[in-house]
Formats: structure tokens, C-alpha cells, sequence
């Protein structure tokens, strides 16, 4: 896990010098700090400066949680597991997964726009901060969590030493003749009262503007645009204003333009805006004007993901713009556009899935994530949309499985199938691809509940495709409960009927993959490696690598059979790579277990403990059901059974209890590793403690030649 995830800063983090240091103090004191403010005063802003310059006090780093853009209080568990960059494969609940994965770790969690989702975050931040003693949380919002040992910071506006170097700055910035700090400069930030949103939307505007024309404009005609009132707070009302003054100043395109961003949540990218914002009155060519004025007035902010360029609009400024889209009466006609490019998002990205652009789409799909729940949640609020849920949750399968988000995907199955839709089609295909969630959750029952009511009903309207996926996941069910021959015989029947249908994507390969580990299984270990063979070259010509990792793990293993060591280990390099990158936690541990296999073989017992003991929490994530597994059990037994010969059961435990104290990225890290370092790389500090040294000697690939099986059974396949 890295150490944050918090942004870059964009531009320099002006004042704020006391608070700064007020803020570490009380982090020091408390392990529950929450900033509250208005809107716009810079909660977020102080809170992540604050956080990076404080990083080095948490052992494992800072993880920013952003809670705004959420609207499903059952989302908030799943955001923080995103968050912490956790993978978890099992059925179990989400808020178990964080107790555990925190119980142990010294962190900071900043939680950034809790407000409207506080009656859900209290409990889970209280539940968190008991089970995990060297947990911090650090949360902004507009009230306080109101928990025991909460140590509150009330941020008020800008003092106007502050006030005024902000605007300097940003305005120089914006390319705004250079400001001095004379009378009709201390009124405007007298009258922004100090609030470094509003300051920064006039430095957004004085490039067009003198101080003295801002000014003339900050009188009560436009606080009217804010609806204020009897019982607003007066900064409250300022902020209005401001946003209010700077809609005024928009260009009549430009504040429909801001009206229709709102619908937007989290990160968007320019195809996204053309489409949904678009329209008779906005054309579509004249968007990306529009949207660098709104960028220049900075109104909307420039946000670079993994996916590429991308923008986002403000709490506060889209809040105010979701207001006047309600007084168009346009809100709900813009929702549906908004869900209806992204369910063409996810449909490109199903298809792209099988493609070169594997490692694009999984980008896209992380960085739409946000935009694809606001889309659920419409299907899910609307009766007459469920058959769009069921459809947007199931193409979304890649999501799920591919990119380690399982339990989030149960969470929308769930929800979906829960609905009558009156579509079949779509009801199908959520049904098998929450049975293939299921059994990779190791959630038997309801898998075979799922895969069974999917495969009649496919029977019954005599959808032939639906009923070969049921048939291939309950093959994959039977293959991780160790019942071979009924694996094989429904792999090869839904491999038959894919055929028969002209299907061809990368769940196809993996049947051809999971049949190709049944047969080893069952010793047939040359007809295993055929068939990846074929796989791995099926998937050289589409560009497909994530089904490519799992057959370059059966040809590992049958490399590491004949004693052709430097071959596995190049095999099994590729093989962590590239589930790494799609954050497959199964692919990963197997390719890591199997490395250690072929460690011990080369004659390094020591690193191959720790490398084992680093598989552990990972099985943890992926679910004891696999863990019990007697065939994909069989490398660990066997290396631990060789390493414990040659090291001796206490040695081999000191290895096994260091590997275990490595993050997924160490781990990932010291596989890949030509020659992998001193026992504790990774963690500095700690070079005096190390309690042994691996040094792996080179082995001629051949001269170590494995004795038999994960079984001891001479011709039989681990997988």
C-alpha cells in the first residue's frame, strides 16, 4: 500500500500558519480530530496540507477517504475500503475488512465531506477507532461527529494578512495585473469576508476586472441569487454572494453549462460533459469553451486521474448550481443523461475489457467510479429503471472481478436482483455474475443459489448464452472445492455451448484456463499446459493480459515440474505483474506461493518463508473457503515443508512472521525483485533489527528439479 493517496497540490497553500500548527497539535493529542466551517472556508484544503506535513508520524502513511460525492449511506464502508486500497474477495462485511485490515496499523484517515452522511459515519468511525488503537481519523465536515474524545477545530474565515496574500497570489495567477495592498484591496477582502472560495473567484475574475468594478458588483442585488434570508448565517450569505456574483458574471451558456455540471459526481472528463450537458441550447462543439471560461473563473477545477485529463466541480459551487438546474425544472431530464453515458461507458468498457486497452479500461472504470454509483442509485430509485440496474450491474462484472471490487459489486447485485424488472435478459445476466462474485467470495450458498435460478430460468426462455455461464461458474465453484470431475465436465460443456454461440472474450479464456487447472489437478498436466498454450496466444493476438496472468500460472507451474526454474520464476513475474495492476488478489497469491515454491527450490529457504508468510494476510482478503482448498493449498504445504527442513521450525517462523508484516506493494515489490533484498527492505529504518540476511546464490535452472507434486504424488499439478 503506498503511503498516501492524497492529491498534489495544484497551486501553493497560501497562510493558515496557526491553524496549521493548531491542527497537528490536537492530531498529536487526539486520535479523532474534526475540522468544521462554512462551505468554502478551506476545511479540505487545510486538512490534506496538514496531513502530508504530518505523514511521517503514521507507519503506514495517510489515506484520504472523499465522502461528498456519495448519496448511499451503504457506500461509506465500501469508500473507505477503496480508499485504503484494500482488495477483498470474501462475503464478509465491509466493516469487518476495515476493523481487521486497521486492527494492527498505525494510519491516518482523513475523511473529507461527511456531513450528510454523519448518522452513518459516527457508528463506523466510533466501531473503528475501538478496534484499532493506532488509528487517527481526521475528518472535515459542517458539524461534528459528536464522539467521544472528538477534538473539534472550528475554521474561521482568512485573517486578512491572509486574506490579502491569497488573493495576490491567485490573482497573479489568473494573469491579473499585479495587485498592491491599498484601501479598495482590503475592502474586497473585507467584504468576501475572508473566505478563501470566495477570494479565489474574484481572483478568478480580476484579469477582466479592476478591484473598484468587483466591488461596484458586491452589493445586496446579488445575495438575492443566493435565496438569502432570515436565519442564513452571515457567512453563509457571504459565500452565496460570491457564488452568486460570480454566476452573474457568467456568460448566459456558461451558468447553464455550471446548472447541468452538477449532476456530475466526483471526477469528469471532457466526452462526458459534451454528451450529458449538451444539447440544442448548449451545443455540443461549444462545450469546451465554455468549460475553460468556467475553469479560468475558477469554478471548476482541473483534476489529472490514471484515465487521463480530467475536471471537478466543488461541493459548494455544483450545490449551488444543483439549485438553479431545480429552478430550470431540468434536474431529472439531466440525471438520465448522466446515467445514460455511463452506461455506455460501461458497456465500451465490457467490450475494450477483451482488448489491448485492458489496463485503459480499468483506469476509466476507477476513475468513473463515483459517476457509475450516481447512476445505480438512479436505476435503483426509479421501478421502471430496474432492468437498467440489473444490466448496469452485471456489464460492470469487470469491475467487480477483474479489478478486485467484489464487495461492492454484491452490494449493487444484491440490490438490483432485489427488484422485479419484468426483463429477462438483464435479470440473467446479473444472476451469473453475482454467482461468479459469490464463489470467488467462497460464499458457496449463495452462488449455487444464484448460477441455479439462472440456469432455469435461462432454460425456461431458452437464453442458451446465460445458461453456458451458469453451467461455467458452477464449473469454477466445483474446481475450488476440489470436486475435479464435475469441474471438467461443466467447464467442457459451457466451453462447448460458447463455441457453439460464437462467444469469445475473456471469460471464455478463463473457462478454457480453470478447465485447463481441473486437468492438471487430476494429473494431466500436459493437457493442462496445452490448452494455456493456446490461451496465452489467443491473448497475445486480442492484447488480453488479465486471463493471460492465470495461464501463465498453470505454465509455471508445469516449467516448475521439469525442474526449469528461471522459467517459472519469469512466468510467475509476468503472472504477479499483471494481477497487481488489475489488483486481483487471487492471481496474485497463487503467482506469489508458487514463487516461493520455485524459491526453496533455488536453494533460498529463507526468502521463500518470507514470501509465504506475506501470502497470508493476502489469503485473509481472498477467503479461508480457497485457503482449505487441498489443490491450491498444495504449493504452500509443500515449500513449507522444505523450508522448514532446511531452516528449522524457528528460524522458518522469524521468516514467516516478517513476511507477514509486508503490505501488498512490498510484497508485490520483493517478488519481482531480481535478487530480492535484505530481509526488511522496505522498511527504513529497521536495518539494525534485521534478524537474517536472504541471499539468493544462482542456480543453474534444471539442478534443483522438484521431487514430485504439491501431494508428493510424482506427476500431479498444484495449478
Amino acid at each position: 500500500m503506498r503511503r498516501s493517496n492524497l492529491p498534489a497540490e495544484l497551486n501553493r497553500f497560501v497562510g493558515r500558519t496557526g491553524e496549521r500548527a493548531e491542527l497537528a497539535a490536537l492530531l498529536a493529542e487526539s486520535r479523532l480530530v474534526t475540522v468544521l466551517g462554512v462551505g468554502g472556508v478551506g476545511k479540505t484544503r487545510l486538512a490534506l496540507k496538514t496531513a502530508a506535513e504530518v505523514q511521517k508520524r503514521y507507519g503506514e502513511g495517510v489515506r484520504l477517504a472523499e465522502l461528498a460525492p456519495l448519496r448511499d449511506p451503504g457506500l461509506v464502508e465500501h469508500a473507505l475500503i477503496e480508499a485504503l486500497g484494500l482488495t477483498d474477495h470474501t462475503p464478509r462485511a465491509p466493516r469487518e475488512v476495515l476493523r481487521e485490515h486497521l486492527a494492527e496499523r498505525r494510519l491516518l484517515l482523513v475523511l473529507d465531506g461527511f456531513e450528510h452522511l454523519v448518522d452513518d459515519c459516527a457508528p463506523l468511525v466510533h466501531e473503528l477507532l475501538t478496534a484499532a488503537p493506532g488509528l487517527t481519523v481526521l475528518a472535515t465536515g459542517r458539524r461534528p461527529l459528536r464522539l467521544p474524545g472528538e477534538a473539534v477545530l472550528r475554521l474561521t474565515p482568512m485573517a486578512e494578512p491572509d486574506a490579502l496574500a491569497l488573493l495576490t497570489e491567485r490573482a497573479a495567477g489568473a494573469g491579473a495585473p499585479a495587485l498592491d495592498a491599498d484601501a479598495s484591496v482590503r475592502e474586497l477582502c473585507r467584504r468576501l469576508d475572508g473566505i478563501p472560495l470566495a477570494l479565489e473567484l474574484a481572483a478568478g475574475r480580476l484579469p477582466l476586472l479592476s478591484v473598484e468594478q468587483l466591488l461596484a458588483r458586491l452589493d445586496d442585488r446579488f445575495r438575492l441569487l443566493g435565496g438569502s434570508g432570515r436565519g442564513v448565517l452571515p457567512r453563509h450569505q457571504t459565500l452565496r454572494t460570491a457564488i452568486g456574483w460570480s454566476h452573474e458574471l457568467c456568460t448566459p451558456e456558461e451558468r447553464l453549462l455550471w446548472a447541468r455540471l452538477s449532476v456530475f459526481a466526483g471526477p469528469f472528463d471532457l466526452e462526458a460533459v459534451e454528451y450529458v450537458c449538451g444539447g440544442p441550447d448548449l451545443p455540443p462543439e461549444a462545450v469546451l469553451d465554455l468549460l475553460g471560461g468556467l475553469l479560468a473563473q475558477s469554478l471548476v477545477t482541473r483534476e489529472d486521474t490514471a484515465a487521463g485529463p480530467g475536471y471537478r466541480m466543488l461541493d459548494t459551487v455544483a450545490a449551488y448550481g444543483a439549485e438553479w438546474l431545480a429552478q430550470l425544472g431540468d434536474t431529472e431530464r439531466m440525471r438520465r443523461r448522466h446515467r445514460d453515458w455511463y452506461m455506455g461507458l460501461a458497456t465500451w468498457c465490457e467490450l475494450e475489457w477483451f482488448s489491448p486497452r485492458q489496463a485503459e479500461v480499468a483506469a476509466r472504470t476507477a476513475a468513473a467510479l463515483p459517476n457509475l454509483r450516481a447512476a445505480l442509485d438512479l436505476c435503483l430509485e426509479l421501478p421502471e429503471d430496474a432492468h437498467l440496474a440489473q444490466h448496469l450491474a452485471g456489464t460492470l462484472w469487470f469491475a467487480w472481478v477483474g479489478c478486485g471490487r467484489l464487495a461492492e459489486g454484491r452490494h449493487w447485485l444484491d440490490r438490483a436482483l432485489a427488484l422485479e424488472s419484468g426483463h429477462e435478459e438483464a435479470r440473467l445476466k446479473a444472476l451469473w455474475v453475482l454467482g461468479y462474485v459469490a464463489v470467488l467470495q467462497g460464499d458457496a450458498t449463495a452462488a449455487v443459489a444464484a448460477l441455479h435460478s439462472c440456469r432455469e430460468r435461462a432454460r425456461a426462455s431458452r437464453n442458451r448464452l446465460a445458461e453456458a455461464y451458469a453451467t461455467h461458474r458452477m464449473g469454477c465453484l466445483a474446481l475450488l472445492t476440489d470436486d475435479f470431475p464435475r469441474a471438467e465436465e461443466l467447464l467442457s460443456r459451457a466451453l462447448d455451448a460458447y463455441g457453439e454461440l460464437g462467444e469469445l472474450n475473456s471469460n471464455v479464456l478463463m473457462g478454457q484456463v480453470e478447465l485447463a487447472m481441473a486437468r492438471a489437478f487430476r494429473g494431466d498436466l500436459e493437457g493442462a499446459t496445452t490448452i494455456c498454450r493456446d490461451v496465452r496466444e489467443v491473448c497475445e493476438e486480442r492484447g488480453e493480459r488479465w486471463t493471460r496472468a492465470y495461464a501463465l500460472y498453470v505454465l509455471a507451474y508445469s516449467a516448475w515440474t521439469r525442474g526449469a526454474l528461471a522459467q517459472a520464476r519469469e512466468l510467475l513475474v509476468e503472472c504477479v505483474t499483471i494481477n497487481h495492476l488489475f489488483r486481483d488478489l487471487v492471481g496474485v497469491v497463487l503467482a506469489v506461493e508458487l514463487l516461493a515454491l520455485v524459491t526453496v527450490g533455488e536453494g533460498d529457504a529463507v526468502e521463500a518463508a518470507v514470501l509465504q508468510g506475506a501470502a497470508l494476510p493476502v489469503w485473509d482478503a481472498v477467503g479461508i473457503q480457497l485457503f482449505g482448498s487441498g489443490a491450491f493449498d498444495g504449493p504452500r504445504a509443500l515449500c513449507a515443508g522444505r523450508a522448514v527442513e532446511e531452516l528449522g521450525a524457528e528460524r522458518y517462523e522469524e521468516a514467516l512472521r516478517f513476511g507477514q508484516g509486508l503490505s501488498l506493494d512490498e510484497t508485490v515489490e520483493r517478488a519481482l525483485a531480481d535478487r530480492p533484498s535484505a530481509v526488511g527492505a522496505g522498511r527504513p529504518g529497521e536495518a539494525a533489527r534485521r534478524p537474517f540476511r536472504s541471499a539468493r546464490p544462482p542456480v543453474v535452472p534444471g539442478t534443483r528439479k522438484p521431487a514430485g507434486s504439491p501431494t508428493g504424488k510424482g506427476g500431479e499439478a498444484a495449478g
